[in-house]
């Protein structure tokens, strides 16, 4: 099965790498999608892959690289998507 999910990352996650460590994180777990900082303070990542994959990445996000400390994620089923790759979007 393919799922496709929104998360929003709250915590110290910007400012630390956490994008470029997820869009590194999602190529070796071999997810699809995108992450973007937003205006808040959160990051917000759209994922899209197998459902193992897609568990894998969303427990790495739910940590954050060493630099970062989540407090807490919010997971949402979210429309199918079908782009390759992991893209860095701006800010929203």
């Amino acid at each position: 099965m393919t799922r496709h999910c929104r998360v929003v990352v709250h915590g110290t996650v910007q400012g630390v790498g956490f994008r470029y460590s997820a869009r590194e994180a999602a190529r070796d777990a071999g997810v699809g999608g995108w992450v973007r900082n937003r205006r808040d303070g959160t990051v917000e990542a759209e994922l899209h892959g197998p459902d193992a994959a897609v568990d894998r990445m969303l427990a790495w996000l739910a940590e954050g690289p060493a630099t970062a400390a989540v407090s807490r994620i919010e997971v949402t089923e979210a429309p199918a998507a079908s782009a390759p790759g992991f893209d860095l979007l701006p800010t929203a």
